[in-house]
């Protein structure tokens, strides 16, 4: 199993934008330059993102982006398989003709799609956010 960059980079981009977003939208021109990601990758990405529902875009002066859910309730594996598509695990063919690899499929591979399907969904851009403000407000004292 590998995520892409366009996965990686996409939720970067909305945690960048949940933090950020206090109230008004975020540029993408914004995000790019505090995450380091081309603009014309961001475009690309939060096209999907804005089909899907999870972002909003405005248009003008005060344009930019927010986020069209709340955070709370965006897991991981809903942004997740909007950036990879469905099968952003291990692609399984059903079809096969040949027992042994039918058999790695039921017995291996759908148990491991299952894990992490869990582990994704259980976890919120909510989630990362706190975690993230968390670890950003720990005092470190050296004497």
């Amino acid at each position: 199993m590998k995520i892409s960059t366009k996965g990686r980079y996409g939720l970067r981009a909305l945690i960048d934008l949940a933090i950020n977003m206090d109230s008004e939208n975020v540029s993408i021109k914004a995000i790019s330059e505090r995450q380091n990601i081309s603009e014309r990758y961001l475009e690309q990405i939060f096209s999907l993102l804005r089909k899907a529902g999870i972002i909003v875009g405005r248009k003008g002066a005060q344009g930019g982006y927010s986020l069209g859910k709340n955070i709370s309730e965006l897991t991981i594996l809903e942004i997740l398989k909007v950036l990879e598509g469905d099968s952003i695990f291990i692609d399984i063919n059903d079809k096969e003709e040949n027992e042994l690899e039918d058999f790695v499929n039921k017995n291996l591979w759908k148990d491991i799609n299952k894990i992490i399907n869990d582990y994704f969904i259980n976890i919120t851009l909510e989630d990362l956010v706190d975690d993230y403000k968390k670890s950003k407000d720990t005092i470190i004292y050296y004497i």
